[in-house]
């Protein structure tokens, strides 16, 4: 992957990827910026969020599931301290469908989590993920029933066990 970034004045920079989409960023550290647009850290919470949703979207649509909404939600604290990185994220999918199956949503966050995002792949190696679920069923213009939520576990192999 190749990017770049360039300034457009302030601590305002427009960054392009490979993809050609410019990206607006800014620091939010001066008061002529005055929350204009989206910050760098915001941009990798985003990033991490966005992988493993479109991972786990992916293979629940493969696995024939009825997804009527979704969304993930990211809560990613920061270090008081400077260069205030990233201290662990909390990443809850949350599901609304017809006769959603949580084994098919486990599964499916299992996958994501552990072979297809880099992006969790990456940072779980520097902060500590959790991540949970929610499951709605929808029910025909009623409001939508909670049908189970928890928390997905990585498994550890047996042969892996002892090195931890």
């Amino acid at each position: 992957m190749k990017a770049a970034v360039e300034w457009t004045g302030g601590l305002r920079f427009t960054g392009v990827t490979s993809s050609g989409f410019p990206i607006l960023m800014e620091s939010g550290l001066s008061e002529e910026e005055n929350n204009q647009t989206t910050r760098p850290m915001e941009m990798i919470a985003i990033g991490l969020a966005g992988c493993l949703a479109m991972d786990v979207l992916s293979i629940l649509e493969k696995k024939r599931q009825k997804i009527i909404s979704y969304q993930v939600k990211i809560d990613a604290p920061r270090s008081p301290e400077y260069p205030k990185v990233f201290i662990s994220a909390m990443i809850t999918f949350i599901l609304s469908g017809i006769q959603i199956e949580e084994h098919a949503v486990l599964r499916s966050i299992e996958l994501a989590a552990t072979k297809y995002c880099p992006a969790h792949a990456m940072l779980s190696k520097v902060f500590p993920i959790t991540i949970g679920y929610e499951i709605y069923e929808e029910n025909h213009g009623q409001e939508k029933q909670i049908l189970c939520r928890g928390l997905w576990k990585e498994t550890v192999p047996d042969d892996m066990a002892s090195n931890i």
